[in-house]
């Protein structure tokens, strides 16, 4: 692919990363699975310093399987998709916000993704995913208090 993507792979493209938000937010991990290549390049630095890495994308998935069902719910927001032709796939660029309730209280974060498509067989999957985190509202410590509720204690 050369250029902009063809409307063709735009809307498979964009279909992958509703998936992905609704994935999450539906506690639906099997969706969730399926917008991710087996391996994942994942880059939450800017929220959680320390954290870049390639894993497994089961991996992946896993990690938010120990966090976000212990929230009441969750809405994970991306919008403004910025697509560009990128070395035989796509990279999405997305402004985003994130709201996760628990017990009354909201905690939200603000920013960007940056997510790196490739055209696994036919269907797009995200191979990469860099989170920029601009703003924040709220405590975060109840995102501990939802992992705890997981893990049963």
């Amino acid at each position: 692919m050369s250029g902009a993507p063809s409307g063709d792979d735009r809307a498979a493209v964009l279909d992958v990363l509703a998936r992905f938000a609704h994935g999450i937010d539906g506690r639906d991990w099997a969706l969730y699975r399926s917008v991710f290549s087996d391996e994942v390049d994942v880059d939450y630095t800017s929220y959680r310093p320390g954290s870049p890495s390639r894993m497994p994308a089961d991996e992946w998935v896993g990690r938010a399987r120990r966090l976000f069902p212990g929230l009441d719910a969750t809405q994970h927001v991306l919008v403004n998709a910025w697509l560009q032709a990128e070395g035989g796939g796509v990279r999405v660029q997305t402004s985003m916000r994130a709201d996760h309730f628990l017990d009354g209280a909201r905690y939200s974060l603000g920013g960007s993704y940056v997510h790196r498509l490739v055209d696994d067989g036919g269907t797009w999957r995200i191979s990469a995913v860099t989170l920029t985190v601009t703003w924040t509202e709220g405590d975060s410590s109840m995102l501990a208090l939802a992992a705890e509720r997981v893990a049963g204690g």
